[in-house]
């Protein structure tokens, strides 16, 4: 019997390596996005998810084996975090008719379950790392906590089974996307290559000298279809990274080295990209124009301010991934390997020159 998923932020970074990977294991995949795009097998959805009444209207008629939710929406507050992401939540579950038969949904959060939220990122008592799921929730307010309690009560209510997934920093391609590492690292190793400027490492000595990880998208689609299709994982939280652990003083030249380039020396100097690449909108286009890219625009490809979250954070991150093993999940990932990957999809689309 052919199995029906709905991937909900489809064309995200997360959104389209799961909606491709259910597609080619023979999933019916219906994708909803504001406004979707074309995507090769997807049957596009469209609504917004702050709209309760217009989101039950494009829901209707669907009664999906498994549900991924990969998506959320910036404010400018984490209250209004909280109020705008567990509504959008809340009027996904609710707008979709009772479920026939065993239904699944996922939901894709992130480390700012044992970081904290952006107001109070890395601060006051931090669970120890390597952070595993059974460290539990910080003592202040989050909106991916107020993600998941929609998510349970609405389990609870129709009596589908769920999973929660806490990737790191995902490396994938998405235009237009708002937290998007390896693009934008693309994107500031090109300009540096243009313009002759020093290939910084923007963020901190913490950050450069530590350990840490990162989540590759087609590892966390694969994560989340294990979850899905494996019974002892279900009605659980999971931690999903590559498999590999590195330092940026590492990587940093690695990454340099795929474009020509040379790593600039570090001297324990926080360089923000925001500020770095501030004025790079109009070089960006000239590039662009040049080269025949598929976008002009610097800020639908690049976001520093999220990178420079990442890469400025004045702790070691790392993450256990012990419960998976145990239960099967076997993806491995190198990291070095994922950024490449991406890079050679960002020439193929004509994203980077």
């Amino acid at each position: 019997m052919a199995r029906t998923a709905l991937v909900v932020g489809a064309s995200g970074i997360v959104g389209s390596a799961t909606a491709t990977l259910l597609a080619r294991q023979g999933w019916t995949v219906h994708g909803l996005a504001r406004r979707p795009a074309a995507q090769a097998g997807i049957l596009p959805v469209a609504a917004d998810l702050q709209d309760r009444d217009g989101t039950a209207a494009a829901l209707r008629g669907l009664d999906p084996d498994a549900v991924f939710v990969t998506t959320w929406a910036r404010q400018d507050s984490e209250a209004e975090n909280i109020r705008v992401n567990a509504a959008m939540v809340r009027n996904l579950l609710d707008g979709l008719p009772s479920p026939t038969r065993p239904r699944h949904v996922a939901l894709v959060t992130g480390l700012k379950h044992y970081l904290g939220p952006f107001e109070a990122y890395g601060q006051g008592v931090l669970p120890q790392t390597p952070f595993r799921e059974e460290q539990g929730r910080l003592d202040v307010e989050n909106f991916y906590y107020a993600q998941e309690d929609e998510l349970f009560a609405a389990a609870a209510r129709d009596g589908f089974t769920w999973s929660v997934h806490r990737p790191h920093t995902v490396i994938g391609l998405a235009v237009g996307n708002a937290m998007n590492m390896g693009t934008t690292l693309a994107v500031y190793a090109t300009l540096c290559r243009e313009t002759g400027r020093p290939f910084t490492f923007p963020g901190s000595a913490a950050q450069w000298s530590g350990l840490t990880d990162m989540t590759d998208a087609g590892q966390l689609a694969q994560h989340l279809l294990w979850a899905t299709e494996t019974e002892a994982a279900h009605d659980q939280a999971f931690n999903v990274v590559n498999g590999d652990v590195f330092r940026w003083q590492w990587m940093w030249g690695r990454i340099a080295d795929w474009f020509g380039i040379e790593a600039a020396p570090f001297d324990g100097v926080v360089r923000p990209l925001e500020q770095q690449m501030a004025d790079d909108a109009g070089l960006w286009r000239e590039i662009a124009m040049r080269e025949s890219l598929a976008e002009p625009e610097l800020g639908r490809l690049a976001s520093p301010w999220h990178t420079d979250a990442d890469l400025g954070r004045p702790i070691e991150v790392v993450t256990d991934m012990s419960k998976s093993r145990r239960l099967g999940f076997t993806g491995y990932r190198p990291t070095d390997d994922a950024f490449f990957a991406l890079f050679d999809r960002l020439r193929a689309e004509r994203l980077i020159p």
